[in-house]
């Protein structure tokens, strides 16, 4: 059912021509509006997550919803068809069920809220706008539980709701939500910062009108989408070959947190015309445990555009114009399109695998434009408990792995798959929390080798100085970000406990309620970004240079066939080393994955990593016929 639309003017809009001096105006005005959002918020939420991380996403979009500007997609689509109530002037709205707006958000997490924008009496806007919120109850700390097997385990569910009336701030609603979060203090906070940005973005909005008026302000946002569109229907044409032939490629998330995987990831890419079509048929049915990620196709066309966009022209606005040239089918009751109640908090390891699977698929059509692995996933770290001073503390944080190499360079070091991500400064979490950081530094040769070497990985060690718990989610502990065009694969992520009495552990990559004592060591250490080309032919000038920065060893500069010796290139040793690898090595690899299959990687698994191998998923029949 589609939402019913309250306007009290019904007059259509005139599409009229738009100069292009306005046209410009109107674009870097709603710009600087999106830009503004994330400012506002950023300088009034509170938690780590959003205030410094900014795990929050705005979008200005046109009356009928499409994104205009914004970083994440439209997630208005969903929201529109799936909400049965009326949409007025003054309405804002608030949902973080993925369930109830068809993925729009992917966990509980996400507290979505969604605003209208009229004048005089019609629709002429949306400023929409989720952030991460750092608890929203559920059976542990931080609500992402890693053995949740429904949905309900994970916190509370709030449908699309309006917590906004016809202007009216829903009170006994608000306190009702925060009542169930352990960090009231905290949501109550990043959800005002989220209104006060809906707010602005609405001034803004209606600046424009007043400056240029309603028709020239509706026709100026359909022509930003409609430059989109032709700007994306020339990269497709670029990067996948028309005809019949398909691209195909699959990939793995490792484990499920219980001891089952890995689990499967597919698709299959061919282009019609303009039109990509994307089918993710080959999917690993839904998983029993809380990695599954509700795919929402919106999203995954934004996946694609902001790929693609960065790869080839980052100068094009992304927006939504362009999404009638993709096509996308997931198939229902598979792991990226689950059944509800099916648990979704740990989602965050598929999301990060989708970027993988398109640098591995999008490049087959042109090798030269392939991606290697490392996007990979967005490792999280929770620590939580009672401090000396008796107050709960509760810690949120995204870590960063190696980005891929890329045809344009190195993959960047320790970054995050989004651009706008930072990470938390040292000093706030020693200032804000009980734990110190005794090492923050990038992991040299965990990047894999190649012309253009991959990002390296992270190793942040922190002492805990207080008695609590923590909570581990990340991936790429069993299977390696691949390399490509004779690139090798990167390091994998390792976690490592170090008690304040000298033992030692190895942790799992998805685990939760680890109990801690002050003066205990965490090592968080994140994967690397698989390399890209051939590392015969990487200059021996950068490989020095990488060794003098810390982010290559000597041994590790053997890899690229280069001898360092005394601070220096040996020549003459590196041309014979470089010959040597080249005669004995055979055929550079359009893809190397660090293993032949599974079966043998699970059967290294035990001696390289100290865990015994995941046992297969065992799947309910009636889920793998579904997923077929």
């Amino acid at each position: 059912m589609v939402a019913k639309l309250i306007e009290t003017n019904a007059a259509p809009f005139e599409r009229v021509e738009v100069d292009p001096i306005t046209l410009d105006i109107v674009e870097n005005a709603l710009r600087n509006a999106r830009n503004e959002m994330d400012a506002v918020l950023f300088r009034t939420a509170m938690s780590p997550g959003i205030r410094e991380q900014h795990d929050a996403f705005p979008l200005i979009a046109n009356n009928e919803g499409k994104m205009v500007v914004g970083q994440f997609g439209s997630f208005l689509h969903g929201f529109i068809n799936g909400y049965e109530g009326t949409i007025e002037d003054g309405d804002i709205f608030l949902t973080n069920d993925p369930y109830s707006c068809n993925g729009a958000v992917s966990h509980l997490n996400d507290w979505l809220m969604m605003m209208p924008i009229f004048h005089k009496g019609r629709l002429v806007s949306w400023a929409a706008m989720f952030g991460h919120m750092t608890d929203v109850g559920g059976k542990v700390p931080g609500s992402l539980p890693t053995d949740a097997k429904m949905i309900y385990e994970e916190g509370m569910i709030v449908p699309p709701t309006k917590i906004y009336r016809q202007g009216a701030l829903q009170e006994e609603l608000l306190t009702l939500l925060l009542a169930n979060t352990r960090m009231p203090e905290w949501n109550k906070s990043d959800f005002f910062a989220i209104i006060a940005a809906l707010r602005l973005a609405e001034r803004r909005v209606r600046e424009n009108i007043g400056r240029f008026g309603i028709d020239t302000y509706i026709s100026a946002m359909a022509d930003m989408l409609d430059r989109n569109k032709l700007a994306m229907a020339a990269i497709i044409r670029m990067i996948i070959p028309e005809g019949p032939q398909k691209s195909y490629f699959e990939d793995w998330i490792d484990d499920d947190g219980m001891g089952n995987g890995p689990y499967k990831i597919a698709c299959t890419l061919h282009r019609d015309g303009d039109v990509a079509h994307f089918d993710f048929t080959g999917c690993d049915p839904q998983s029993d445990s809380s990695i599954n990620f509700l795919l929402n196709e919106e999203m995954f066309k934004m996946f694609f555009g902001a790929f693609t966009i960065n790869l080839f022209d980052p100068q094009i606005l992304f927006n939504d114009g362009f999404y009638d040239l993709v096509q996308v089918h997931i198939p229902e009751g598979c792991i990226l399109k689950p059944k509800k109640p099916a648990a979704l908090s740990c989602r965050t390891h598929l999301l990060g695998r989708i970027f993988d699977l398109m640098g591995g698929l999008l490049g087959q059509g042109a090798p030269d434009a392939l991606n290697a692995a490392g996007f990979s996933d967005s490792p999280h770290f929770m620590y939580s408990g009672f401090g000396a001073d008796g107050e709960w503390y509760q810690l949120f944080q995204i870590g960063f792995g190696g980005v891929p190499g890329r045809p344009v360079g190195d993959g960047p070091d320790g970054h995050s798959m989004w651009p706008a991500f930072t990470n938390v400064p040292n000093e706030f979490l020693e200032a804000y929390f009980p734990l110190r950081i005794r090492e923050y530094a990038t992991i040299p040769d965990s990047g894999g080798a190649g012309k253009h070497r991959g990002g390296n990985g992270i190793s942040i060690a922190y002492e805990l100085m207080e008695a609590g718990q923590i909570s581990l989610h990340d991936d790429r502990w069993l299977t390696y970000p691949w390399g490509v065009n004779g690139g090798a694969p990167g390091m994998r992520s390792t976690k490592r406990l170090v008690r304040s009495d000298g033992t030692e552990e190895n942790l799992p990559s998805k685990c939760d309620r680890v109990q801690v004592k002050p003066g205990d060591m965490l090592y968080f250490n994140t994967w690397g970004g698989g390399g890209w080309g051939d590392p015969l032919a990487r200059d021996p000038k950068l490989v020095l240079l990488d060794v003098r920065r810390g982010l290559v060893s000597v041994e590790g500069a053997r890899r690229y066939g280069v001898v360092v010796s005394n601070g220096a290139v040996d020549g003459t040793a590196t041309t014979a080393l470089r010959a040597e690898m080249a005669g004995s090595r055979g055929e550079t690899p359009l893809f190397d994955r660090g293993f032949a299959d599974l079966d043998e990687l699970k059967a290294r698994c035990e001696a390289e990593t100290g865990f015994a191998p995941p046992l297969a998923p065992v799947f309910r029949g009636a889920r793998v016929q579904a997923a077929e």
